[in-house]
């Protein structure tokens, strides 16, 4: 496995992380939490790479990271599914988009 570098999101920046940071730091945060790599476009549900239990933690990881709100139609499956579905969601969250 590749060590990916720990991408931190800054609070005090007013630049948000480009999709591509936000891609790379959620890959981090999932290998290092499953112990296994995790491609952008693995169904992360099917693969088995998350539990149902994890799967809560990972929308609280991604409110707090992102300083989005998941919320209403937002918090379902499909968001979650793959590390690119993950970044659409807080690139159409942080511009004030809904689904």
């Amino acid at each position: 496995m590749t060590e990916r570098p720990l991408i931190t999101v800054s609070t005090t920046s007013s630049a948000q992380p480009t999709a591509a940071e936000i891609e790379a730091a959620l890959l981090s945060f999932l290998e290092g939490r499953v112990k296994v790599p995790v491609a952008p476009d693995t169904d992360l549900f099917a693969s088995g790479a998350i539990t149902s239990l994890f799967s809560l933690e990972l929308v609280v990881h991604v409110e707090t990271a992102y300083g989005v709100a998941v919320q209403g139609d937002e918090l379902r499956m499909d968001n979650f599914r793959s590390v690119q579905a993950m970044v659409a969601l807080v690139e159409r969250l942080r511009d004030g988009v809904r689904s």
